[in-house]
């Protein structure tokens, strides 16, 4: 019985700890595969032939792929387990990680690989919350969410800074392959080390948030405070995913090249992840939620301002800091927000529906971005879907001054 302890008539074990670090690199490449091709989106148009939004189709894909497979992964981790789902998720990621590398050459094949990649984000991501549930005490359990959310932002920098790197240093064909290999190695540890529940439950027994129910979403269509903010989360979400999928491109326009345009990528995310362990942090201590939500959205749009339209590399970056620890940062503490206005409805069901808006509206914006490039200011300029971005995230601001204060935080017991 070495390394129990025990609380009441629960028992923790340190091997929970184990089981976390298990599924935190395959976290990590999974968000690293998404941006890939965005990091190196002119190296990657120049080495196919091909168009800037057929490149930005790569990274759509796992917006297309999360909405129509998120339900499926759910469903198999409540049914099949957490292990089943992680397993399938590192195998897939596996199987098409080592085909990507071995048909870069070919596009069709590449776009191929890149949806085989997406479809296993859903099963990676989803089973978080089902892990730390079952392996892991009531007070613990946000840390264990927050760190795999930490591990999926850590994925995205790393993809931001050394994808040019590697492009440069092996090529498109011999990057490509090392990624390969590295999704075999990084699933390694799900298949040896990843166990499904421990000896004796860790904490009292949850509704699984992996059960998904339409009537659940359908009722909460009366709920006009979710409602509003199901749209700012939309509009954020949304507006973050098509800056991320985009930047490479958008500030190549203004002679910001793919190196450093990385730089400003990986500055908004490591923002991001301080801002998401700050903020929540914040809204705790203060007892309030609406403040910071607020906040969050007025005061980022002058760094997106700055980000969208500076040709200044260290200015980029200071809007780049502000804009990702306001947006990013705010992610966690919104999401936990929507779960408890949607309360009693399960998290899960609030958490995969708010993720899936932000999906569809990134696709929506960034299509937007790329066939308005050019409009009204001619050559490659992408002043006027800027501008309209600008536009959707003043709305959002407007729409949060309206939301009212969680009827659930602060009141002692309540969660």
């Amino acid at each position: 019985m070495a390394g129990l302890h025990e609380t009441g008539s629960y028992t923790t074990t340190a091997y929970r700890w184990i089981v976390l670090v298990s599924v935190v690199p395959i976290l990590m490449i999974t968000q690293m595969y998404w941006l890939t091709f965005s990091a190196i989106a002119p190296q990657s148009q120049a080495y196919y032939h091909t168009t800037p939004l057929a490149i930005s189709a790569l990274s759509m894909s796992y917006m297309v792929a999360f909405v129509v497979f998120t339900l499926p992964a759910s469903l198999l981790a409540d049914r099949r387990g957490l292990r089943a789902c992680f397993l399938i998720g590192a195998l897939i990621t596996a199987v098409f990680g080592v085909m990507r590398g071995y048909v870069a050459s070919s596009f069709p094949l590449v776009v191929v690989s890149q949806l085989g990649l997406a479809v296993a984000q859903p099963f990676v991501v989803n089973p978080i919350t089902k892990l730390a549930a079952q392996w892991f005490p009531v007070d613990e359990r946000a840390t264990v969410s927050g760190i795999g959310s930490v591990a999926g932002y850590v994925g995205l920098a790393v993809a931001m800074v050394v994808t040019p790197m590697m492009h440069d240093a092996l090529g498109m064909e011999g990057m490509l392959q090392a990624m390969g290999w590295m999704a075999v190695i990084v699933g390694l540890p799900v298949v040896f080390l990843l166990r499904e529940r421990p000896d004796r439950p860790a904490g009292p027994s949850v509704p699984d948030d992996g059960r998904f129910s339409i009537r659940d979403v359908w009722g909460l269509r009366a709920n006009r405070n979710f409602v509003m903010l199901l749209v700012i989360v939309m509009i954020a979400l949304g507006a973050f995913n098509a800056v991320l999928t985009c930047l490479s491109d958008m500030l190549l326009a203004r002679g910001i090249d793919s190196e450093l345009a990385g730089v400003v990528g990986a500055v908004i995310i490591v923002a991001g992840i301080v801002g998401g362990v700050v903020y929540p942090l914040l809204s705790d201590k203060a007892g309030r939620r609406r403040p910071f939500i607020i906040l969050a959205t007025a005061a980022s749009l002058l760094p997106l301002v700055g980000l969208f339209f500076l040709g200044s590399f260290p200015l980029l970056i200071v809007c780049a800091a502000v804009a990702g620890f306001l947006l990013m940062g705010a992610g966690p503490l919104i999401f936990e927000y929507g779960t408890e206005e949607g309360y009693p409805v399960p998290e899960g069901t609030t958490y995969g529906l708010m993720m899936a808006s932000g999906q569809i509206s990134g696709l929506v914006f960034i299509l937007m971005v790329y066939g308005l490039q050019g409009a009204l200011f001619g050559d490659d300029s992408m002043t006027l879907p800027m501008l309209l971005l600008m536009a959707v995230m003043l709305v959002a601001t407007l729409m949060a001054l309206r939301v009212r204060e969680s009827r659930i935080v602060g009141m002692p017991g309540a969660r």
